[in-house]
């Protein structure tokens, strides 16, 4: 018997008793429709999470602070009061202080081994941000590092090499400072007000080139994003009054080290800092906590899928042991008319491989279905706060991978029925009533 012989003859013989064929998939069908299901739901975070990491920062840099021996955590209601020191400044945190990096500081980073580069990060605090003569807002200023994108609701991103002044809105502010819509405030002007260390106030005009949403790792939070000259203007107003040192002083510092560094390498580098009294920071540190706990809950729901696809392989068996037993004489007239021990079993394995074709090709296609239209109805409504989220997500080679992996649990299961249909002594089977 050719090979598309067996394999026409496997896909009749499926159907021979319908009802205990139609229930074996549908216990296939709940597997591969959980598995695909907990895969989606893994692929779409992790893939917003993949496109919002460069909001924290590129791969190859960490962000390095002075460590602070005298505090163990925030300050809380029940701590010790924290004595004063006077080289602590914002971290940019409302309420949280770090210890000033000062040039000296920078130098020494720059000697430290694995370290290629050095930006200093400064802090600057300005008092509010208005549109014309609107209401005053407060806000927080940020700005971009190399590596660093933030995703646009409208525009672009402020231009570091231009000198003209520029800032991106975080969404919440358009509708706040007057604007009727993303697409109306951009190219708009907004005013900046900030004190600089004579109490004197200074006022500085941007132009308004993007709006950025929110997003689960924004590099700025909801600060206003500004470019490199309006950075500077801002930085040199507040610091009016100020020498030379008191205005050099930073909250931390990005460290850029070899990209193709191995996380040995990279903790290696970790330890060459603290022994300087420095702590290093890198994305995946920021990050690994909630792929961490993402990772965990895909984990947990996958073994529910696996435990239905166990049950199922064990409806694999009974149903291929009682077609075995219904196709005695069958399989006996088969091996008398010269069909081998081995076609006999490739029959049966190819059975209920199809079995598993079936079950796994069904539940994945529904589950693709029911998963775009849970992610659509949720990125409509409770995750709206989200943009860019596609919760349940699938990937074209995980979906087959899943299809080939049910297939393959199905066929080992169909190994045992196989294996004894192809023992099967044909004089006897003729025999058998």
């Amino acid at each position: 018997m050719k090979t598309s012989d067996l394999i026409g003859s496997a896909v009749s013989n499926t159907f021979r008793s319908k009802t205990r064929t139609i229930l074996t998939i549908l216990a296939i069908f709940v597997g591969a429709f959980t598995l695909t299901l907990t895969s989606g739901l893994g692929t779409g975070i992790n893939a917003y999470i993949d496109d919002t990491v460069s909001g924290v920062g590129a791969s190859d840099a960490m962000s390095v602070t002075r460590t602070d021996d005298s505090a163990a955590g925030l300050p809380g209601p029940s701590d010790e009061p924290r004595e004063y020191d006077p080289d602590a400044i914002s971290s940019g945190v409302p309420g949280v202080t770090v210890i000033a990096l000062t040039p000296d500081d920078i130098a020494t980073l720059e000697g430290i081994d694995g370290v290629r580069e050095v930006d200093p990060v400064r802090t600057i605090t300005p008092d509010y941000i208005r549109a014309g003569d609107g209401t005053r807002f407060v806000a927080a200023v940020g700005s971009l590092i190399p590596g660093q994108t933030i995703v646009l609701a409208e525009g672009t991103e402020p231009d570091p090499a231009t000198a003209d002044l520029e800032v991106a809105l975080p969404v919440a502010y358009v509708e706040a400072l007057g604007f009727t819509s993303n697409d109306d405030a951009i190219g708009d002007t907004v005013t900046i007000g900030i004190t600089d260390a004579l109490r004197v106030a200074h006022t500085i005009d941007a132009t308004i080139v993007g709006v950025a949403e929110d997003a689960l790792a924004s590099p700025t939070g909801s600060s206003i994003l500004v470019n490199d000259a309006l950075s500077d203007a801002l930085f040199d107003a507040q610091s009016t009054g100020l020498t030379a040192d008191q205005a050099d002083r930073y909250a931390s510092a990005t460290v850029w080290f070899d990209p193709e560094a191995t996380a040995d390498e990279i903790q290696a580098l970790k330890d060459r800092l603290a022994d300087q009294g420095f702590t290093g920071t890198t994305v995946a540190d920021q990050l690994g906590a909630i792929t961490t706990v993402i990772d965990g809950i895909v984990l947990v729901l996958n073994a529910f899928a696996v435990i239905a696809l166990l049950a199922a392989a064990f409806g694999i068996v009974n149903t291929l042991f009682m077609s075995v037993q219904e196709r005695t004489r069958e399989i006996g007239l088969m091996k008398a008319m010269g069909m081998g021990s081995g076609r006999v079993f490739t029959l049966f394995s190819l059975e209920a491989a199809f079995l598993g074709l079936l079950g796994s090709a069904i539940g994945a296609a529904i589950a693709m279905l029911a998963g775009s239209g849970i992610s659509a109805a949720l990125a409509d409504g409770l995750l709206s706060d989200l943009p860019g989220l596609t919760l349940i997500a699938f990937d074209p080679t995980s979906i087959a991978t899943i299809v080939l992996l049910v297939m393959v649990i199905a066929f080992l299961s169909g190994t045992l029925p196989a294996a004894r249909a192809a023992r099967a002594d044909p004089v006897d089977s003729l025999r058998y009533e």
